[in-house]
């Protein structure tokens, strides 16, 4: 998600820079981007300031700084976005209610925009409308209603087909009904390292999938978690496979063609990757759609009948992974 918002920052600025062209020289040229910079900077304040208020655990403020801006600029895209930050905060907290009013006021919010643009269009609607989503759809199972949890989930699948939303919509209904049931196979033409093997090949092992980005500082917080656990369990069977897949940039946010990007991911993966320089890596963001892996990384511990055991969108310990690999040799 970092480099996310490095991207986004960039794209506001050029947006911002470009609604000053024609401006004209001179102070009233030069007045003018300095309002329209000051707006751009008070609108990624308000975020940032809500995220901080967060963060240190004072949601009540974060909501009275939305609703104050609220009062003053009317409804924007940002506003939807920081109603989402508090709407998962109140979700953490178990606010079932207020979580769910919000993410309510966050959609409502969103789709005034998307009357008149797509949902990409602007870098803050995915982040307001796919959390709102989110919650929803986590009030609803926390409630007991799984079922229409789900089935709210693969309409808003189905709606938000195009956009980038579907990876993380998928990423949900995975949290909610993937454990237990097959995993789903992987996509191989591309890949990183050794060939990896099919899933299905892989039967009568344990598998642990991580998915990771080039751009992921947790993934690579993750590597030596991953190296001792495949000392400890490989002699017994496990298997580590790690999906990736391309961003359309490398470094600091630059867009990079396909074969730029690859060329990028694989100087990334001996750098920091040394430890599992023989993990197979396909490369299809079609593994990341259909695990839902909107998060990086994802694991995924699969048994040694192809069922998925664990499935964790963010970071693991040790000890949790430790934990659940040990169960499933058990079985």
């Amino acid at each position: 998600m970092m480099l996310y918002r490095n991207q986004e920052s960039r794209d506001r600025s050029l947006t911002v820079a470009a609604r000053c062209e024609g401006a004209g020289s001179g102070s009233l040229g030069l007045l003018l981007i300095l309002l329209a910079l000051s707006a751009h900077a008070q609108q990624a304040s308000l975020i940032n300031t809500v995220r901080s208020l967060i963060a240190g655990h004072d949601v009540p403020a974060a909501e009275r700084l939305a609703r104050g801006y609220q009062a003053r600029t009317g409804p924007t895209p940002e506003l939807a976005a920081a109603f989402s930050w508090i709407a998962r905060a109140q979700l953490d907290a178990k606010n079932y209610d207020q979580a769910d009013a919000l993410a309510q006021e966050t959609t409502k919010i969103a789709s005034r925009f998307l009357m008149g643009q797509k949902l990409d269009d602007d870098p803050w609607l995915p982040t307001a409308q796919g959390a709102a989503i989110e919650v929803h759809a986590q009030v609803l199972a926390a409630r007991g209603e799984r079922a229409e949890a789900l089935e709210y989930l693969r309409a808003q699948q189905k709606q938000f087909t195009g956009t980038s939303l579907p990876e993380r919509i998928r990423k949900n209904i995975n949290l909610l009904s993937l454990e237990g049931k097959p995993a789903p196979p992987l996509e191989e033409k591309e890949w990183f390292g050794p060939k990896p093997p099919s899933l299905a090949a892989l039967r009568g092992h344990p598998v642990l999938l991580f998915f990771w980005a080039h751009w992921c500082s947790d993934c690579k917080a993750e590597i030596g978690i991953l190296a001792n656990l495949r000392r400890t369990f490989a002699p017994q069977g496990l298997a580590v496979i790690g999906p990736t897949r391309l961003y359309g940039y490398v470094a600091r946010g630059e867009d990079a063609p396909a074969e730029k990007e690859r060329i990028y991911i694989e100087e990334v993966r001996k750098r920091f990757y040394a430890d599992l320089a023989d993990m197979p890596v396909p490369l299809s963001a079609a593994n990341f759609i259909a695990y839902g892996a909107s998060s990086t990384p994802t694991l995924v511990l699969i048994d040694g009948a192809g069922i998925v055991r664990y499935y964790h969108p963010g970071s693991a310990s040790e000890a949790e992974l430790t934990a659940r690999i040990r169960a499933v040799l058990r079985k």
